[in-house]
């Protein structure tokens, strides 16, 4: 009765039917657990959070490259970090239903403080190895981005009036261009930038710098302003 209840909430978290049923109770069953197989050896999921890390931040990475098309690797790296953070692995996984499939025993003994968050890594790692990464990927999207997780919210916690601007207009289905340049005053050896904003074709903020990035930046500032979201 208790192996039906497992696997049948199982399937209800997961929403496909796992082919190897074993990977997953390893996925809930922490260091703390102290639990060895026949031969003495350690059962935990040690190995398959240390995979689904891996799994997740390609999961993640993708998922930010796809929607961000204007987003350079500092945005996308800031927003990934936020998803993948420990304090927000234990939120999504309580969220999803993880606690309900770890021992409460195990649970209440652990010293760990993450202890649900390692458990959804380790799930990643289990649906990774039982179905493959487009599984795992698909799993995540769906059951936990989709529903849980704010990507506006979180991309506007950053102060980077870049990020801000992209994350707007993928919010409102505005189109984005950057148009940056090089410019050589007269009489200076120092190159300076102007970045030039347009939303939907239309031009909305100008910025100069001594860098492109910086001229994006004072760019993105003038866009927001334009817009009434500073």
């Amino acid at each position: 009765m208790k192996n039906r209840r497992f696997y049948l909430d199982l399937v209800h978290m997961l929403g496909f039917l796992p082919r190897n049923t074993s990977l997953y109770r390893l996925a809930f069953i922490p260091k703390s657990a102290q639990q060895k197989n026949p031969s003495g050896n350690h059962l935990n999921n040690e190995r398959l959070e240390y995979l689904g890390d891996a799994v997740l931040d390609a999961i993640v990475a993708n998922h930010l490259f796809n929607r961000y098309p204007e987003g350079d690797e500092g945005f996308m790296t800031k927003l990934r970090a936020r998803i993948v953070k420990r304090k927000n692995l234990d939120y999504l996984a309580i969220k999803i239903g993880i606690p309900a499939l770890i021992d409460p025993v195990v649970a209440n003994g652990s010293k760990s403080k993450h202890i649900y968050g390692n458990a959804l890594e380790a799930l990643i790692g289990a649906i990774y190895l039982d179905r493959g990464y487009w599984a795992a990927k698909k799993f995540f999207e769906r059951k936990i981005l989709k529903r849980h997780i704010d990507l506006v919210q979180l991309a506007q916690k950053d102060p980077d009036y870049k990020s801000r601007i992209i994350e707007w207009t993928q919010k409102n289905r505005v189109e984005i261009t950057f148009e940056s340049k090089e410019e050589h005053p007269s009489g200076s050896k120092v190159p300076s930038f102007v970045s030039v904003i347009l939303l939907n074709g239309e031009e909305k903020g100008t910025g100069r710098g001594d860098s492109k990035k910086e001229a994006e930046q004072q760019a993105s500032k003038v866009t927001l302003k334009s817009i009434h979201t500073v």
